[in-house]
């Protein structure tokens, strides 16, 4: 018998980046978007066209670029916001509008102001607004979780006479219990009795560490869209983990009797390239792709995978994607070998962009005896997250410390103004002391920038291995209210740490 299959919606791009400090610029969406393509994913949410000019341009270079995935953008129930959203995702393949409208009591009297009437009569205009121009719909009942069960089935049938070809019920604050939630699928199953017409989808968050069993006993009660993020990031405590959706459907095959189109051997990439794109880190436990999820110190489990890898093991590293080894390239290498390698690790980049990275490869392999996968990873990204403009830039920056000196720092800054008719860049030469080189550095370019900066989060790591291993610097800074990230890498800490404090700086001054 043919299987259902269930579709697959990530919404990564949309809800994920919503975590603090988490947002995105358009290159770094783009690396995400083609790597969700990549990996299979049904439907791309890509962002919220009205809410900024940012969000809009990435959706529409999203739907523009992204031939595989339907493209989708989220909008509330106004025309303005349908329309805008529309003309974000015109331009793809397969476009799709997503428009969500809360359907609680709560939500309703408390956020809305409004009447069950009023709500129902919305969604029904929405809708009918958003077919006249998109044939794919996808209706969203927000707090659904918490809605009255007679009003929420009014609801869902009114949108799908009107014209809905998803419809979406979210466990919004993620309050529910996976029989209760399941229950309600059934329910609406059951009472519907245009149900048939359309695809029911769950949106469930981890507020009570249940996104995942919630999604999954929605599939099991009928419903064949779930709406999930990379690592399961998103607002609070974040949504649906893709990759245990993924490989339960996967490894229990004859118990959910379901099927999907992702393909499990990319979700480690995924996971990387969207924990070191929004600097949130995957925990060491996280199933599937966290680093212990396939690691073993007991004896007695050690004695097991060795004699029978099954006893212990309901999955191969190789299903999810987990490198079998990180040694790559050096710098005897030639562009061949390493654009062959870039494609390998699933970038796909533009002849310029990859010509530059070539560049940067032979620059760190002058410094490094071997260059790892993982050093090739943070260059690319670190590309990715520089801005578009750049309005400070940093040509130069000495820094000295040691044992009974104070640490200094000097640094030499270009500034690019807006006005066309400045032909050449203001240089601005600053020194400073610091309680250490990183901070004697940041004092001098705040000297010059003259912006009031607050760091909140600093980390460093090795990126790969060995004593002249690349180190990655990862730091988050409020400005003005609004939080930004920046990245930096470099065999030099120092450096890495200037470039990053450099990239918030672009980046506040952008916004």
């Amino acid at each position: 018998m043919k299987k259902d299959k269930v579709i697959f919606f990530d919404t990564t791009l949309r809800d994920g980046e919503q975590s603090p400090g988490a947002s995105m610029n358009l290159k770094e969406k783009l690396l995400v978007a083609n790597q969700l393509a990549v990996l299979g994913v049904d439907v791309i949410e890509a962002g919220f066209p009205v809410s900024s000019p940012g969000d809009f341009d990435a959706v529409e270079t999203i739907s523009r670029q992204i031939k595989t995935s339907t493209i989708a953008g989220l909008c509330r129930a106004s025309e303005k916001d349908i329309k805008t959203c529309w003309d974000a995702v015109r331009y793809a393949k397969k476009p799709r509008i997503h428009i969500f409208l809360a359907t609680s009591d709560l939500h309703i009297k408390k956020k809305l102001q409004k009447t069950r009437t009023q709500i129902l009569n919305m969604a029904v205009k929405a809708v009918k607004y958003g077919k006249s121009l998109c044939s794919d719909i996808e209706f969203s009942a927000e707090d659904a979780g918490r809605s009255d069960m007679d009003f929420l089935c009014k609801v869902v049938e009114a949108v799908i006479d009107a014209g809905a070809n998803t419809v979406n019920i979210p466990d919004t604050v993620g309050y529910t219990t996976p029989v209760e939630f399941g229950n309600k699928i059934a329910e609406i199953k059951k009472r519907a009795p245009n149900i048939n017409k359309t695809i029911i989808s769950v949106h469930c968050h981890n507020d009570l560490g249940l996104a995942v069993a919630n999604s999954l006993s929605a599939i099991e009660n009928g419903a064949r869209q779930v709406e999930c993020t990379i690592n399961g990031i998103g607002e609070r405590a974040g949504n649906a983990s893709l990759e245990e959706l993924a490989m339960a459907l996967r490894v229990r095959p004859h118990y959910y009797n379901v099927c999907h189109s992702i393909k499990t051997n990319e979700l480690y990439n995924a996971s990387k390239l969207v924990s070191r794109l929004t600097g949130i880190s995957v925990q060491v436990n996280k199933a599937i792709v966290g680093a212990n999820a396939f690691a073993h110190e007991s004896g007695i489990h050690q004695d097991g995978i060795l004699k029978a890898r099954e006893t212990y093991e309901i999955m191969n590293p190789s299903d999810v994607g987990v490198p079998e080894s990180s040694l790559v390239l050096g710098k005897h290498s030639g562009r061949h070998a390493f654009f062959k390698r870039i494609k390998d690790l699933g970038y796909r980049l533009a002849n310029k962009e990859s010509e530059l990275l070539f560049e940067k490869f032979k620059n760190l392999a002058d410094k490094k005896k071997t260059v790892f996968n993982e050093d090739i990873v943070a260059l690319i990204e670190e590309g990715a997250t520089s801005c578009c403009k750049e309005t400070f830039v940093l040509d130069y920056f000495s820094a000295a410390s040691g044992t009974g000196t104070v640490p200094t720092a000097t640094v030499k800054i270009l500034k690019n103004e807006n006005d066309k008719k400045q032909a050449k860049p203001i240089v601005f030469r600053e020194a400073a002391c610091g309680s250490g080189p990183v901070d004697a550095a940041y004092k001098a370019i705040d000297k010059i920038v003259k912006m009031d900066i607050k760091l909140t989060e600093f980390s460093l790591r090795a990126v790969s291995s060995g004593e002249d291993a690349l180190g990655e610097v990862f730091l988050k800074a409020k400005y003005k209210g609004m939080v930004y990230s920046g990245k930096g890498a470099s065999t030099d800490i120092v450096e890495a740490s200037t470039k990053a404090y450099m990239q918030v700086i672009n980046k506040a001054i952008v916004d």
